[in-house]
């Protein structure tokens, strides 16, 4: 009976968001405040009850409901019961449904932190919004029903987890990737909710900014989640593969990097109007391409979900009208919008334009190479795939390219820049960043390569143009303290995520380029090197687990004759499914990760394992927590609580005015 309650919650959060869909727009339409002002109680509703219908889910998994068809497929009576609860994203029906509770947690946080914004921009915005989570829900209901029952006779146990899946990643990626990804329909919604009023202003924008940073940081955390966790549960150290699912989160990711420059040129100059709703338009598209590559079942992946084509062709049809009918609204919407002009070529515009036009080149790129072996076989028959040297060869060029502009753009002016002043600004930062990238790598790992002093070298180059932009920031203040005073959180944010892709550049540069790696048979008390260090298999022991056995390896790791670390890989065999996986032993560092794996053993007695070294790994997902923390500072600019402020008292004081003017009468 009770997952039958949470069916009927998912029912009532669709009649809700139907009736916010419906009711708050036209209300904004017609101006009337009643319709407007039942906006914000209807997305309260919708989640409190789609909250229900989850919290129903996880109970199921808890207590091992294997009447409920998704527990049984993907759950199992000895599963541990942090994965039992986690289960609940394990597949795709309750993936889904996480999905669309996430989606209603960001309407409510709208409803909750836009009281300070017009009552008729908030009634579209929360009514877009709902008319989005009500297509969500229908696709469940129709399609993807997490709470169908087996009849009349459920299995005696379940079938168990994904092996794979039963690792903390798993239980921290997903969620933060979906919570990224949503969040980008918050800005679609802003979008529309603009170009339905015809008040597509500085205003808009400044209110559209918070919502695209912060969702851009949550979605750079859950890709760098997803490429950490990767690293290590896959076993082959790698942290990009450029795997049919992995790409779209990236699209959104280099869509959404335009978005929030261009609302930045839209709010402070006026321009760019149109191309600032095209890439929200397009940074929500990439969400639902996501989505629909994902649960379509027409592209071979690790990370695509069994689906039935129903599933593919109601997702289509989401993303057709979504996006067809925000394109369309554009169109006709476009040719009424005027942005402000006025600058030279050489100019701090023109930069942000050419990056801008660098990541949207980059994700169509990507977008082509994702869905072109979809499209080939749809027409020949025939299957096809496009692999990491096709996004190599267009992917770093262009980020190359995105970088050297990047320590230009903070550096010009608005309006007009002089040649002059830019060579004199950049010459001497040009040289120290092309020192560095020559001599770091070779100090650091006793090597010369042209791929690292590259990636050194950009990456200083960065660094060094944020340290010349603040001292001419605070170079004309008393003190160096005041002047650092000065500056706003945003433009911290701004240097803290560009510090970040600097960082990052740097990880992928070296670890590319200078990792090791080594498959070796060891019986124990033998040894390998790697490097500069030694590795010793000095035994095997078994190992039992709440729901799986297997043997454990014991890796001494020794450099310059002294001990490091020891390291205990595994290799694990699932009760309930007959699964072997796993489990790599990681000595992590600042510098270097040590990373075994083991594989087989041999009937000699020996070990087949795998050995990597991989330099500077680290430094890819410590930029991405820089630029997350960018994004977030530059979310939390005082302005916009400012902002929020004088529409209070503006809003509080034409309400005490109204009412003195009814007493008056």
């Amino acid at each position: 009976m009770i997952p039958e309650l949470g069916q009927f919650s998912l029912i009532l959060a669709f009649c809700l968001s139907i009736i916010l869909g419906a009711f708050p727009i036209i209300g904004a339409h017609r101006n009337n405040l009643l319709w407007m002002s039942l906006a914000r109680p209807l997305t309260a509703g919708v989640f409190v009850f789609l909250g229900i219908s989850i919290l129903i889910l996880a109970y199921a998994f808890a207590t091992d409901d294997f009447s409920v068809q998704f527990v049984a497929q993907h759950s199992n009576s000895a599963l541990p019961t942090r994965y039992k609860l986690t289960a609940v994203w394990g597949g795709h029906e309750g993936s889904f449904l996480l999905w669309t509770f996430m989606l209603a947690g960001w309407m409510l946080a709208v409803a909750i932190f836009s009281k300070s914004l017009p009552i008729d921009f908030v009634a579209r915005v929360l009514g877009v919004l709902g008319l989005l989570c009500g297509a969500y829900i229908l696709f469940m209901l129709a399609t993807s029903n997490p709470f169908d029952r087996i009849i009349p006779l459920p299995p005696a146990d379940g079938a168990d987890l994904n092996s794979a899946l039963q690792d903390f990643g798993f239980i921290v990626h997903p969620p933060t990737l979906y919570m990224g990804y949503v969040g980008f329909s918050v800005v679609f919604a802003f979008a529309i909710a603009a170009l339905l009023s015809g008040r597509l202003d500085a205003a808009w924008a400044r209110w559209s900014r918070p919502w695209a940073n912060i969702a851009w940081a949550i979605l750079t955390i859950g890709i760098a989640l997803g490429s950490w966790w990767a690293y290590y549960e896959l076993g082959w150290g790698g942290w990009w593969a450029w795997d049919p699912v992995e790409n779209p989160p990236l699209i959104t990711w280099l869509f959404g990097t335009a978005l929030i420059h261009s609302l930045a040129m839209t709010e402070k100059r006026g321009m760019f109007k149109n191309w600032t709703v095209l890439l929200a338009i397009l940074a929500f598209s990439g969400s639902l391409l996501g989505t629909f590559i994902t649960r379509s079942g027409l592209l071979t992946s690790v990370h695509a979900f069994a689906s039935d084509p129903s599933r593919g062709f109601f997702i289509l049809g989401i993303l057709g009208l979504a996006v067809g009918g925000a394109l369309l609204l554009f169109a006709l919407r476009a040719p009424l919008m005027k942005s402000e002009f006025g600058f030279d070529l050489v100019s701090r515009e023109i930069f942000l334009l050419v990056n801008n036009v660098i990541l949207v080149v980059a994700s169509a790129s990507i977008f082509l190479g994702t869905l072109f072996p979809m499209v080939y076989q749809a027409v020949t028959g025939d299957l096809i795939s496009i692999g990491p040297p096709y996004f190599n060869a267009i992917f770093v060029p262009l980020m190359i390219i995105l970088v050297l502009f990047l320590g230009v753009g903070p550096l010009s002016r608005w309006k007009r820049t002089s040649t002059a002043y830019l060579i004199q600004q950049l010459s001497k930062v040009a040289m120290a960043g092309l020192v560095v990238g020559v001599v770091l790598p070779f100090i650091i790992l006793l090597e010369f390569s042209l791929a690292a002093t590259l990636a050194v070298a950009l990456g200083a180059w960065i660094t060094l143009s944020i340290v010349k932009d603040i001292s001419n920031k605070v170079s004309n203040k008393i003190t160096i303290w005041q002047g650092l005073g000065s500056l706003s959180l945003s433009y911290y944010g701004m240097q803290a995520a560009h510090f970040g892709i600097a960082v990052m550049f740097v990880g992928v540069g070296l670890t590319s380029y200078f990792s090791s790696e080594k498959s070796v048979l060891l019986q124990p008390g033998q040894s390998t090197e790697l490097d500069a260090y030694s590795f010793t298999f000095m035994q095997s022991t078994p190992v039992t687990g709440p729901n799986y056995i297997g043997d454990e390896a014991q890796i001494m790791v020794r450099r310059n004759d002294a001990d490091i670390e020891v390291l205990y890989p595994q290799r694990r065999v699932y009760l309930a499914s007959g699964t072997p996986s796993t489990e790599m032993a990681i000595d992590a560092g600042f510098l270097r990760d040590l990373f075994v794996t083991l594989g087989e053993e041999k009937e000699s007695g020996a070990w087949s394992m795998t050995i990597y070294v991989k330099p500077f790994v680290r430094w890819i997902w410590l930029g991405a927590i820089l630029m997350a923390f960018g994004g977030t500072l530059a979310a939390g600019d005082k302005r916009y609580r400012r902002l929020r402020q004088r529409r209070r008292i503006a809003a509080e004081n034409e309400q005490i005015s109204g009412r003195f003017s009814f007493i008056k009468s």
